[in-house]
């Protein structure tokens, strides 16, 4: 098995610290605002790595962090007019309701920063003796970068081009301007905690390092986020963590992609935001996951129009021919190992669910044509298939109830293909103001028995 090390930019073989077990940790959302279809992709991108290695053998502990305090958190509760552990409080309860309804389960070990202010603030005090943190008269306290020759090994930037990529704050206190926060002396009615440089609360940074070492020990195989982390916060936490312990932090960095929307980044600022509980009002979480995983996990989404429509046709056609398959054969646990083969050798290549759900098409147009020919062993092919992508979080619904979800929520998921791509390029043409185009294509779709329902953010197509 052979994982991408964002750390050695290549395929590494995967051989844990300690023969038969795995620790592995990803940063998880700063509950600042609701969970967005990226948080959604990450938490299930590392479910998965989890389960995968759990299926190779491994015991697996999976810790992933809530951060609970920072400057947007204590911003938002403030406009609420709530303190900020409060509001904390409710938003982790309500994406936790969104994350089960996507399916992904909890990991081993749930980490939270304010539960873990003693751990860090042992962290920095380590720090400061060793001489690699420093406090100024303000009663912040700092990570000295010029302390630690190896920083930006993982992001392979210099400290002149690192300065350029992110905000320098209170530099006339620093003593060099890529100098980073571990503690924040507190401001007038911030949630704080006291400490030995006075009442304050943790940098962004340190609480990962903290909560890892309080989890783990000095070591960890595997770390992960989305690739946006590489610079600042994962190229901090190896700078506070191997300046305290002297060893390598991470033997295994893994990064996933990151969306798009229709081609551009998904960001607030451009209000292109897809919220994961609006998503799954219109779309099954099978769908969701089958439209994500269909793209390398490292390789940047965009999600267009119709990328989630799609996904839900394919898995509608898939669960047709399982009900066809089980209504008739019943279901078959001797299974078919080669079904389970191929899966394995695309996860083993740094856990590809693109190209194991490639395999999905050919597999069930052999299921559907045994089944047609009374070939019952496709009854074996179709047990296997369940078992097998469960992992991936596909195909765990019974068929008939799983159609009528897709009934409910996207009624335009047995729309041909036809009429979806004469739906796409009349969208395109709307786009480019090509209104006698648009009219056209609407005609063409009319006279297959298919109308379009425009919206602000895109399209939908019913059967008359």
């Amino acid at each position: 098995m052979r994982i991408y090390n964002t750390l050695t930019r290549t395929k590494e073989e995967f051989v844990p610290l300690e023969a038969g077990k795995v620790r592995m940790y990803a940063c998880g959302i700063t509950i600042s605002g609701e969970a967005h279809i990226g948080h959604g992709f990450q938490a299930l991108i590392y479910d998965i790595m989890r389960k995968y290695l759990e299926k190779k053998g491994y015991k697996v502990t999976y810790a992933r962090n809530y951060t609970d305090v920072d400057d947007k958190i204590i911003a938002r509760a403030a406009e609420e007019g709530v303190p900020a552990d409060e509001y904390a409080a409710r938003m982790i309860d309500h994406i936790d309701k969104v994350m089960r309804e996507m399916d992904i389960d909890d990991p081993t070990l749930w980490l939270k920063a304010t539960e873990n202010i003693g751990n860090i603030q042992d962290f920095i005090a380590k720090l400061i003796d060793s001489g690699h943190a420093y406090a100024v008269p303000s009663g912040d306290v700092y990570f000295d970068v010029s302390s630690f020759p190896a920083y930006g090994c993982l992001s392979n930037r210099s400290v002149e081009d690192m300065l350029d990529g992110v905000r320098v704050e209170n530099a006339e206190d620093k003593k060099n301007p890529a100098d980073f926060a571990l503690w924040k002396a507190a401001k007038p009615g911030e949630i704080n905690w006291p400490s030995p440089w006075g009442n304050g609360r943790p940098g962004w940074h340190i609480e990962c390092s903290a909560m890892n070492r309080a989890a783990f020990g000095e070591q960890i195989d595997i770390h992960g986020g989305g690739r946006d982390l590489i610079f600042p916060h994962h190229e901090n936490e190896i700078a506070q963590t191997e300046s305290l312990t002297g060893k390598r932090f991470v033997k295994y960095w893994t990064h996933n992609g990151l969306i798009k929307v229709n081609g551009q980044k998904m960001s607030k600022s451009l209000g292109n935001s897809l919220l994961l509980e609006d998503l799954l009002k219109k779309y099954t979480n099978e769908a969701i996951k089958f439209a994500l995983l269909q793209t390398n996990y490292r390789n940047d989404i965009n999600i267009t129009d119709t990328l989630f429509p799609e996904a839900e046709r394919h898995l509608t056609s898939f669960y047709k021919i399982l009900d066809e398959v089980e209504a008739k054969y019943g279901s078959d646990p001797s299974g078919n190992a080669a079904i389970d083969e191929k899966f394995n050798e695309a996860m083993d290549d740094d856990f590809n669910t693109a190209l194991a759900l490639s395999e999905l098409y050919s597999v069930f147009k052999t299921i559907s044509a045994k089944c047609a020919a009374g070939d019952a062993s496709c009854a074996a092919d179709a047990w296997q298939v369940r078992k097998t992508y469960s992992l991936l979080g596909l195909f765990k619904k019974d068929a008939k109830a799983y159609l009528k979800e897709v009934e409910q929520k996207c009624p335009a998921a047995d729309v041909p293909q036809q009429v979806m791509q004469l739906a796409e390029e009349r969208w395109q043409a709307k786009k480019a103001k090509n209104w006698a185009e648009a009219d056209r294509l609407r005609a063409q779709i009319d006279a297959l028995g298919y109308t379009v329902k425009d919206g602000k953010e895109g399209y939908e197509v019913v059967k008359k």
